[in-house]
């Protein structure tokens, strides 16, 4: 097996001592991305969770474009909220027009009591290279 270890240029410096990605048989786990609209640790977050929401997405895209990917290669997503009873439903409403109906990613989405440099909302994915699955409804 062979595992590299991703650092992106562009994308968000880590909060911790970690990788952006790490990849192991065209496997990539992708680090949990915070709203951070700069590289540093110092940029300021977007205000509201519509905008903190969209700029999580957009530093996913850029750790997966980094790896030659992009969301459409995501297969499971992790949410975390920090306020999750008010953010839940708007948080939603921008997720679900980052992937196509139909095509979206397993998902598991929690409240939690903080997180890293006091972000709203934070969110990991894992994807998988190669060919982009198709959809397939089971329910007919």
């Amino acid at each position: 097996m062979t595992t590299t270890f991703h650092m992106i240029a562009g994308a968000p410096d880590p909060v911790a001592p970690f990788s952006h990605a790490v990849e192991a048989d065209g496997w990539v786990f992708v680090t949990g991305q915070m709203p951070f609209a700069g590289t540093s640790l110092d940029s300021p977050y977007p205000e509201g969770i519509e905008a903190q929401t969209r700029q999580v997405l957009k530093n996913l895209q850029t750790v997966l474009a980094g790896c030659g990917l992009g969301l459409e290669h995501a297969l499971s997503v992790r949410v975390y909220l920090t306020h999750f009873d008010a953010d839940y439903a708007a948080m939603n409403a921008v997720y679900a027009s980052h992937f196509e109906s139909g095509r979206r990613p397993a998902r598991t989405c929690v409240g939690v009591t903080g997180l890293a440099k006091g972000a709203r909302i934070e969110i990991d994915l894992v994807a998988r290279r190669g060919d982009v699955p198709v959809a397939t409804d089971l329910t007919t």
